[in-house]
């Protein structure tokens, strides 16, 4: 396995800063975060370290050669919208940026995106099945002519009012995935798989690698921590935030002994990506370098 690092917590830094802070801590890679230009919607999501949009292929070169330099891969473009948004223009808007991102990691020679499914919030899971048949097609079939992959992580994106009651991301168990490889078969589409959202879900992190390892294309290392008394008093059917919360590696609930275990167990061998998302290390610019030193320290116990 390849550790690395999603760079989205890397919110000011520039690409080149980004590639040397990784280097320099003895990184192999980074999931490379490319939101549109621009504010930022919502946490974490608005950060772009490569501009997509404006990419030329003599600019994506360079871009190659400062990571051969610092020798760092980049393992996948991040781009993690709503393309199924109920609101017309906000899809389009999301699905436009999407196939640029794939263009982009096609001009990279990167050749895998990171991403959502998406979801109406406000429709059921069987009525979002038939929008994935409805919207997907196109952007499978652009990916698969340029080479590309895309692997749908699975956080349900259902945290606050906001994203109530749905949620914006429908790929998130594996009942689920396996109705969605059914409407979109073929090798394009798989899974960025992140253990920590089945935590809060209560649900088993293990077996599905198994079951799924040939559509396990790039992996999530986040960890969460549950607080029980919390959960006593709101239950599972309050917002998510109410009872949990992300943290480091090795500061939550997931046993990453076990879950690397597992991987190896299925023969991954691709990129392995930290998620930073702690508050608790956000207040200052040396406390997010250290978020991500004490990340790597924690999983270079298993990932070397």
């Amino acid at each position: 396995m390849k550790l690395g690092l999603l760079t989205s917590i890397l919110d000011g830094w520039s690409f080149e800063e980004a590639a040397d802070i990784a280097s320099d801590m003895g990184f192999e890679c980074l999931e490379v975060a490319c939101w549109p230009q621009g504010k930022a919607t919502r946490r974490y999501a608005g950060v772009s370290h490569i501009d997509v949009q404006n990419l030329t292929q003599e600019k994506a070169d360079d871009i190659t050669e400062y990571c051969r330099k610092k020798n760092i891969r980049i393992s996948a473009l991040a781009y993690y919208p709503n393309p199924m948004d109920a609101d017309e223009t906000k899809r389009k808007a999301s699905i436009r940026h999407l196939l640029k991102v794939i263009d982009a990691s096609h001009m990279l020679g990167v050749n895998l995106v990171t991403s959502f499914i998406g979801r109406d919030q406000n429709k059921t899971v069987e009525e979002n099945l038939k929008l994935v048949k409805e919207i997907w097609p196109e952007i499978i079939n652009h990916a698969e002519g340029l080479g590309v992959k895309i692997a749908i992580e699975n956080c349900p994106m259902l945290f606050g009012p906001d994203e109530w009651p749905g949620g914006q991301n429908i790929m998130t168990a594996p009942d689920i995935w396996e109705k969605v490889f059914e409407i979109l078969p073929g090798n394009t589409l798989g899974l960025n798989y992140d253990p920590s959202h089945f935590v809060w879900r209560m649900m088993d992190y293990i077996e599905p690698l198994y079951t799924f390892r040939d559509k396990i294309f790039h992996v999530h290392f986040k960890d969460i921590k549950l607080y029980p008394e919390k959960l006593k008093r709101v239950g599972t059917m309050a917002y998510p935030t109410s009872y949990m919360s992300p943290k480091l590696p090795g500061l939550g609930d997931v046993d990453w002994g076990k879950y690397v275990s597992a991987l190896t167990d299925i023969g991954y061998q691709g990129y392995s990506c930290i998620e930073v998302e702690d508050k608790a290390f956000e207040n200052s610019r040396e406390r997010i370098l250290d978020s991500i030193r004490i990340s790597k320290r924690y999983l270079s116990q298993f990932v070397i």
